[in-house]
């Protein structure tokens, strides 16, 4: 049931008088935004409400654009909101019976406006702001409106950026004013009061996702090397590094992360993800905690510090999106130790790397990227049996129709990115989920938006029966030394005028897919299939070679266009097919990368292909190389060097599981 607010949007005086920016577009449009004005804003909130008598129920409802941490009597409570659009905003229900007392209470929150575009929040857009109710036995005893104190937090202060533009990287003040303002005997008496948002157009929705997890992991190894001090955690994992320290007043201890190490044994903070994971921490003089905003994914920690300073203790403040494994290995891969060690690598991964969306890397990008999210979030629905990260990936890629009718990249974000294969990947998604849950209704509530979706690259780009003059990107493969030389003009940035194999494979694929949802619905087919298949054979189809050519008017052929073909069952006859197996047999799955590899295993799964699976699965150059390297999380490619910016910490490749796991694959992807 949704809840309507009582409370108001309120912030500082000066967000509270700005009129949002739009921050939406075609990625090919030429649109230029200075959003320099207004960066890395903390803004506090605080205010003090009595309960006069016992209760049996509490809960908050709250929200705040970008993003919030509550503290409740100086405790702290939750964070949030997932990221979403302005138009159905997300707002967290929360149960706080055990944080209230009868008497008085204190609601203390910390809201950043990061003020950037880039993959992680609709930011850049001026909206900021916090709104919340608390409701104690069905009776709302306080709203946000302007009685709450406000003051900007000085204790954080930026370093540049990292990544993509996607977060600060932090200079953390403890001898700021602010600190400890979740406290109850804090003393806010020099504080403003808040303004209602005099511009606000949010409108509100609640998040159908759960809130996050946290978990307190110690360093598994510490060693001391004249004034540093190194940690070792055992694994990658997302979160926050928690230290409490004393020293002198204006003490600085320089704060270095990694995901590996160098070959002399020191950090390598400097990410091959292009994330410099340094920063800087001046103490107080009083014993001081260590209290980052903003996540890093990193396994190994460093801090620099004067000879004063004394540390008290270390941990790594995990989060992750909640995870209860329900799957199991397959049995006839139970006595495979390499198999086993894939297994948990993919585990691991999945348990420690889904957050509030399914994240493309954990650092460099931060993005909620629909495309190869899809085989994540359907990796981590079949070890888990929950649906809400495939039904959040879902909604959200739909919700981006008011941009463009065939969908972006990257949902809930202020970055604007098309790829052409991405939603039409999604469309296999409805129906997995459908397969997996049984969810008839959410199949019929989204039946018509696929249509709609395929209408649209039906009517901007379908010509003669052929998908051309796309003005979206084509990754086909990526990273592009994947591509086995594909001839066709992909390159990012500009029109593809071209009708190449995959895309129209994709396109087929989905099509049939919509058929395939309109039976289970018992309404009819959507369109007739065998015209876009004469087509395309008449198009790519060598007769005489009996494999497929990259493009109109082109003579070649390549691994990758026929993985897709192979993939999505496309093969005229038994010889197109013995050809393509002979082509992926003598490359080995490691000469392709997340794109063509994933629909590879699906139709060896769906072919009792066991031998050929294994293989793949076991492939020296795939998640065994990963191993080899010191994986504990999956990573973009299958080693470190596969491209130029490798995020070691990157969701996709976990899809390995979905081939390992004990379920009846045949089935889920007939």
């Amino acid at each position: 049931m949704e809840h309507t607010f009582h409370g108001k949007w309120i912030s500082n005086e000066i967000f509270a008088n700005l009129r949002a920016r739009n921050v939406f577009h075609r990625q090919l449009e030429k649109v230029s935004l200075d959003c320099s004005e207004y960066r890395n804003q903390h803004v506090l909130f605080r205010k003090s409400f009595s309960i006069d008598r016992d209760f049996s129920s509490a809960k908050i409802y709250i929200s705040a654009d970008d993003y919030y941490k509550l503290y409740i009597n100086g405790r702290f409570v939750a964070q949030g909101p997932s990221p979403s659009y302005h138009f159905q905003y997300n707002y967290n229900e929360i149960d706080i019976g055990e944080f209230l007392v009868k008497g008085d209470n204190l609601i203390a929150v910390h809201t950043l406006y990061q003020g950037l575009i880039n993959r992680v929040w609709q930011s850049g857009d001026l909206r900021h702001g916090l709104i919340c109710d608390i409701v104690v036995d069905n009776f709302v005893i306080l709203s946000s409106n302007e009685t709450f104190k406000v003051k900007d937090h000085s204790g954080y202060s930026e370093m540049g950026t990292c990544g993509y533009q996607t977060q600060f990287l932090e200079r953390y003040d403890s001898r700021a004013s602010e600190i400890g303002f979740e406290k109850v005997d804090f003393d806010d008496g020099d504080w403003c009061f808040a303004e209602e948002c005099h511009f606000d157009d949010h409108t509100m929705s609640k998040q159908r996702s759960r809130m996050l997890e946290f978990e307190r992991i110690s360093p598994k190894k510490i060693s001391v090397n004249g004034n540093r001090v190194f940690y070792d955690f055992g694994a990658n994992y997302v979160g926050y590094l928690s230290v409490k320290a004393k020293g002198t007043c204006d003490d600085i201890i320089t704060v270095r992360c990694a995901q590996e190490l160098n070959e002399d044994g020191r950090l390598r903070f400097d990410l091959r993800a292009n994330c410099k994971y340094e920063e800087e921490w001046i103490l107080s003089g009083r014993e001081d905690v260590l209290d980052w905003f903003d996540y890093k994914a990193f396994r190994y920690a460093e801090l620099e510090m004067p000879d004063s300073v004394e540390i008290k203790d270390v941990t790594f403040l995990v989060r992750h999106y909640p995870f209860d494994l329900k799957a199991r290995l397959k049995d006839a891969y139970a006595n495979s130790e390499e198999l086993n060690r894939v297994w948990d690598l993919c585990i691991h991964t999945q348990k420690y790397g889904v957050q509030e969306v399914i994240q493309d890397c954990m650092e460099r990008e931060k993005g909620f990227y629909l495309g190869d999210g899809c085989y994540t979030a359907l990796t981590n629905m079949l070890l888990t049996d929950d649906d809400s990260m495939v039904k959040k990936l879902i909604d959200d890629a739909f919700s981006s129709s008011f941009i463009t009718d065939t969908l972006v990249t990257c949902m809930d974000c202020s970055f604007m990115q098309e790829i052409a294969e991405y939603p039409l990947i999604m469309v296999a998604l409805v129906l997995w989920h459908y397969r997996v849950t049984n969810d008839i209704g959410y199949l019929r509530y989204n039946y018509q938006k696929v249509i709609n979706l395929l209408d649209a690259y039906r009517r901007n780009y379908e010509k003669e029966g052929l998908l051309r003059n796309l003005d979206k990107w084509c990754v086909v493969e990526w990273p592009k030394n994947f591509q086995h030389d594909y001839d066709a003009d992909i390159r990012e940035g500009k029109i593809c005028e071209q009708a190449h194999v995959s895309i129209n494979a994709y396109y087929i694929y989905s099509v049939h897919i919509a058929n395939v949802i309109a039976d289970a619905l018992g309404v009819d087919p959507y369109r007739d299939i065998e015209s876009l298949k004469s087509v395309f054979y008449d198009t790519f189809y060598d007769a005489e070679k009996k494999l497929f050519r990259d493009k109109e008017g082109s003579e070649h052929i390549s691994l990758v266009g026929n993985s897709f073909v192979y993939g999505f069952g496309l093969c005229p006859n038994d010889a197109c097919k013995e050809n393509i197996l002979k082509l992926i047999d003598g490359y080995g799955i490691d000469s392709l990368s997340f794109f063509c590899t994933f629909p590879i295993l699906m139709r060896f799964a769906k072919d009792g292909e066991s031998d050929r699976m294994k293989r793949a699965l076991l492939n020296d150059g795939a998640w065994r190389r990963m191993l080899r390297e010191d994986a504990t999380t999956t990573f973009e490619g299958w080693g470190k060097d596969t491209k130029w910016n490798t995020s070691l910490f990157h969701l996709t490749m976990s899809y390995a599981a979905v081939f390992l796991l004990d379920a009846d694959l045949k089935k889920l992807f007939e």
